[in-house]
């Protein structure tokens, strides 16, 4: 496999940037696969040149139509890609690549992540104004707004940036609102990680706060925002009722979360609500939940109790269903009759129905009072009756067992 080992022959003419200085280059291109260009991706190394960049310097843009021809740099951390788009502007820095056990002095570009132009967590693209690259009038005010330091002001539902070939700009993506000592991480599509804390009575309150002290822990995974009916450019707080699948790890904290279903009449002394616990616990929340193993099993293990809650129904699906306890309640908490033990009832009753057909056969006979003798005509028709009954249970003894349910 051919790898970018050196500067090529093309970036090399205009590398003038001083040696470890790091500057601003403009992204016109990034290889993420081998179909998109083919020549690029064989030329700088193949696969390990995903996420090589070709970028313009700031003040001498590259004119040249073909992006290819411009510099490269590649991503600087290996186990960390923050790929760019097009036309965002990322910080380029020297630094020693393959060679340098045959020339000590032998460097490339590599790049960080984007500036952080517009503080947006989407895009942070900009147009060239040096190759006339310039927004129509329209949306021209939408970035003099931001001059000052405030995020890109899209209002007119358009854009004229050009960031790829398959990304496509949503005006109403937003950042989720920091509070202090946070660690954020946010994807460019509402994804976002918060490493954060109660943070009470903050300027703008969040739902996780109203319990613990300042600084106790909390984790948040949110895979989408919601729709607050706020401008995209204001910050949004999570809300686990309404933003898309989410994961929250507490210490502390309460978190008001509104579950589906919450009877808990199977319980003498029900457990805490849902929206009011406030303590350690990872709560999952989304349209749908999935836990599948490959190899070996689920296991649910429990300090206190498992609670099955559905609205509609519980089922359970399975080639044999085993439950060991020493106490099965069916029906309510409350139940206080026993189950009969089938097989040996039926034994038992097999038993009584052979006896109570002898007895039917002899009383089929009329009987009467001795001398003189007078037949009791009442007996021989119930007799007859009961024999035809008990002979009928008797043959089809098998039939009133449980085909898959077994007790003991």
């Amino acid at each position: 496999m051919k790898r970018a080992t050196g500067v090529s022959s093309k970036a090399s003419a205009n590398m003038n940037q001083p040696t470890r200085v790091i500057f601003p280059g403009r992204v016109r291109e990034i290889i993420l696969d081998d179909k998109s260009n083919p020549d690029a991706f064989k030329n700088y190394g193949e696969w390990s040149s995903i996420g090589t960049i070709f970028f313009s310097l700031i003040g001498a843009p590259n004119t040249d139509p073909d992006p290819t021809t411009s510099q490269y740099a590649r991503p600087l951390f290996p186990n960390q890609k923050h790929y760019p788009l097009l036309n965002e502007i990322v910080y380029i820095i020297s630094l020693p690549n393959t060679s340098i056990q045959g020339a000590v002095n032998s460097q490339i570009f590599y790049y960080f992540q984007p500036v952080n132009l517009w503080s947006s967590n989407h895009h942070n693209a900009i147009p060239d104004p040096i190759l006339g690259n310039l927004l129509p009038p329209s949306q021209q005010q939408d970035y003099q707004q931001t001059e000052v330091g405030a995020v890109r002001r899209v209002t007119d539902g358009g854009t004229e940036i050009d960031l790829g070939k398959t990304f496509q700009e949503r005006l109403n993506t937003k950042t989720i609102q920091p509070y202090e000592g946070d660690i954020i991480e946010e994807g460019r599509w509402g994804q976002s990680l918060r490493f954060g804390s109660t943070v009470k009575n903050a300027n703008i309150p969040n739902p996780w706060s109203t319990t613990g002290e300042n600084g106790d822990p909390i984790t948040i995974l949110r895979n989408a925002q919601f729709d607050d009916g706020e401008d995209p450019w204001i910050p949004q707080v999570e809300d686990i009722n309404k933003e898309g699948s989410s994961i929250y790890f507490t210490s502390t904290q309460n978190i008001p979360v509104k579950v589906s279903s919450k009877s808990y009449k199977s319980y003498s002394t029900p457990p805490t609500s849902p929206d009011k616990f406030a303590g350690e616990q990872i709560i999952l929340n989304s349209g749908r939940l999935l836990f599948n193993t490959k190899e070996d099993s689920i296991l649910f293990s429990s300090a206190d109790s498992i609670n099955l809650n559905a609205v509609s129904s519980i089922n359970i699906d399975a080639p044999k269903t085993i439950i060991q306890s020493n106490n099965i309640y069916l029906g309510d908490k409350n139940a206080s009759e026993s189950v009969i033990l089938g097989d040996k009832f039926l034994t038992d009753l097999s038993k009584l129905l052979t006896q109570i057909i002898s007895l039917g056969t002899a009383l089929q006979t009329p009987i009467g009072t001795p001398v003189p003798f007078t037949p009791n005509a009442a007996i021989p028709v119930p007799a007859v009756n009961v024999t035809q009954t008990a002979t009928q249970m008797l043959n089809s003894i098998q039939s009133y067992k449980s085909k898959v349910s077994k007790t003991k």
